[in-house]
């Protein structure tokens, strides 16, 4: 409830803005406030600045489970933990030791992204691509990984940035590069330490063994398309698992179906089925050199003529049943 000036009291106020003990302008500023400061780098500025950009790492998943699960040749189960954005310097604190790091871009966009993996997860892929026994441990020294490590490391990385190009395409064309493999992140300086940077963080279950990959895409870089994300841009491109539509496809054409040819009809009685014997013959409605109607799982779907193909009876399909027919 609004609190009413009495008359004395409005009075009261003037006499006082008379004998220059009130400034208005003054008490008008401060009702009206003053400057605030604004940290442009604050983590809550950018509290869910870049929405729908999870649904890309979405359709990455499901390539990249397929992708991986071929070249391990073991089952490979991808679930997001979550996203959220980091001051630059403090993602790269956040990050394990030893960690597996590859830098690239997105071309066109500019600057440069990084994805890392954790000692885990490396050590996995080594014990799967190299025929281990299947329980991969993880040095107890901490050591930094071989070089032979990190070559396999790298086609893995490959793989990754080719199934993400697939996932942004319906959202922004990109191409993703390779820069570089890294292990030590003070070596790493995609962007000025107190740059924003996006990050996906995802688990990676091969066999029993979990680890993680962390995505870290530079705030600047995705700012150029922040548009397209947020007017909601029709993902329905990637909702499909293109690899997937294709072995449906395929065992689908390996289905068995059931071809039948009508040879025609007839009716008879009770009767006379009972007194049917072997040698009988039953005439049907149809001329021996009139189209036959040729059935696929008990539907009608094209008519033929009977004829004889290297000894055996066979039909030469004339021409196919249109949907009209077909209701009828």
């Amino acid at each position: 409830m609004k609190k009413i000036l009495t008359r004395e009291e409005i009075d009261a106020l003037l006499n006082d803005v008379a004998e220059g003990r009130i400034d208005p302008e003054k008490e008008l500023a401060k009702v009206q406030g003053g400057v605030a400061n604004f940290d442009l780098f604050n983590k809550m500025t950018h509290k869910g600045m870049m929405p729908n950009l999870d649904i890309v790492y979405d359709s990455f998943i499901r390539s990249f489970r397929v992708t991986m699960s071929n070249r391990l040749r073991k089952m490979v189960e991808i679930k997001k933990i979550g996203a959220r954005p980091y001051k630059f310097d403090d993602f790269l604190i956040s990050l394990p030791s030893p960690v597996c790091m590859g830098i690239y871009k997105i071309e066109p966009l500019k600057g440069a992204s990084m994805l890392a993996m954790d000692s885990k997860l490396v050590f996995a892929v080594m014990d799967s691509i190299l025929g281990g026994t299947g329980t991969p441990s993880v040095p107890e020294n901490n050591r930094l990984f071989t070089s032979i490590e990190m070559r396999i490391m790298q086609k893995i990385v490959k793989d990754v940035l080719l199934d993400m190009e697939k996932a942004w395409a319906p959202l922004q064309a990109a191409k993703m590069n390779l820069v570089r493999m890294e292990m030590n992140p003070r070596l790493v300086n995609i962007v000025p330490p107190e740059y924003h940077v996006v990050t996906m963080q995802l688990e990676i279950q091969i066999d029993s063994i979990k680890g993680t990959m962390v995505f870290a895409v530079p705030y600047m870089t995705v700012d150029p398309i922040r548009d397209k994300l947020k007017n909601g841009i029709q993902f329905d491109l990637v909702s499909v698992d293109p690899k997937w539509s294709y072995r449906l496809s395929t065992e689908l054409g390996e289905a068995p179906l059931e071809l039948t040819v009508e040879m025609g009809n007839t009716m008879i009685s009770l009767k006379e089925l009972m007194n049917l014997a072997p040698g009988d013959t039953i005439v049907l409605d149809k001329d021996c050199r009139s189209e036959l109607l040729v059935k696929i799982g008990g539907i009608g779907k094209y008519h033929g003529l009977p004829g004889v193909r290297c000894g055996n009876k066979a039909v030469q399909i004339t021409r196919k049943i249109n949907r009209e027919e077909e209701s009828e």
